[in-house]
């Protein structure tokens, strides 16, 4: 009876110095995290930055860029989607604002994709106070002057091949971006975009922008998006009556819901996107 005794007094030692020992986290291979400040507003975010495997060694080579919205909900799908189809190059995420206050944070870490991502503000002064919705035109701005600035300062890059993915609200924004700053980006990945009352805007946009817009599009929703598809498709209409023989659209219908559409737009438009760069090259 001793003997058992000493012997579970044992067990329970080395179980309990398991369960203390930290466990290392996984870390993505290649993959380096980066903060940078907005410079007009000081909103702190970082940079999710995956460069290719032999990039250390090609000392000559440049490539291509994928930039992408909510950083921490996208970069494992389009990490594994351009392993397998475009390892030649370069994904930046984008991630939510880091220096939100307390009470947003209660909200969620990814709040501030409802002020960056939008383009109308809220009918609600309450809500609008809260959130400031709204800010797609601070946020490109912010893109535009910090992130893309500091990423083709570092790395080797081929400015003219820039590629901008969003799912949802990211959609809206890379939607906005289109009209706002073409030039911002040369292909465009807009999965799902979240633009129920927003066409008209858009519209309106286009109006005032009505230079070449000189990019690729690819638009996906899921088959069971009845309401998005609707607004998605009415923006895709309203894009093809510019008769801008500069744009080139495509899109995709993908099976499933908004949540389940969207593993298999990472995949299906990097498909997309790597036949566009073969062709190019």
């Amino acid at each position: 009876m001793k003997n058992l005794i000493i012997f579970f007094i044992l067990l329970s030692l080395i179980f309990s110095r398991l369960c203390a020992k930290e466990l290392n986290q996984y870390e993505m291979p290649d993959t380096q995290v980066v903060p940078i400040k907005n410079s007009e507003t000081g909103a702190q975010y970082e940079l999710y930055i995956k460069l290719p495997k032999d990039y250390s060694k090609k000392k000559k080579v440049t490539y291509p860029v994928i930039y992408f919205t909510d950083a921490a909900w996208s970069i494992e799908i389009l990490s594994a989607a351009t392993s397998y189809q475009l390892k030649d190059v370069i994904l930046i995420g984008i991630s939510w604002q880091k220096n939100i206050s307390d009470e947003l944070k209660k909200v969620g870490e990814y709040v501030s994709r409802n002020r960056d991502y939008t383009i109308r503000e809220s009918n609600r002064p309450d809500i609008q106070a809260k959130y400031q919705l709204g800010q797609a035109k601070q946020h490109t701005t912010f893109i535009r002057k910090d992130v893309i600035t500091y990423v083709e300062k570092n790395y080797r890059t081929q400015p003219d091949n820039r590629t901008y993915f969003g799912y949802s609200l990211g959609g809206q924004f890379g939607a906005f971006v289109l009209l706002y700053k073409p030039d911002t980006f040369k292909n465009y990945i807009i999965g799902s975009p979240e633009i129920s009352g927003e066409v008209s805007e858009f519209s309106s946009l286009a109006a005032k922008t009505r230079k070449k817009l000189n990019a690729n599009l690819f638009v996906s929703y899921g088959s069971l998006e009845t309401d998005l598809a609707k607004h998605a498709n009415e923006l895709i209409r309203m894009l093809n009556s510019r008769n801008d023989d500069s744009l080139s659209i495509s899109q995709m219908v993908i099976d499933g819901n908004h949540s389940t559409a969207f593993p298999l737009t990472g995949v299906k438009s990097i498909t997309w996107l790597s036949n566009l760069i073969k062709q190019k090259d």
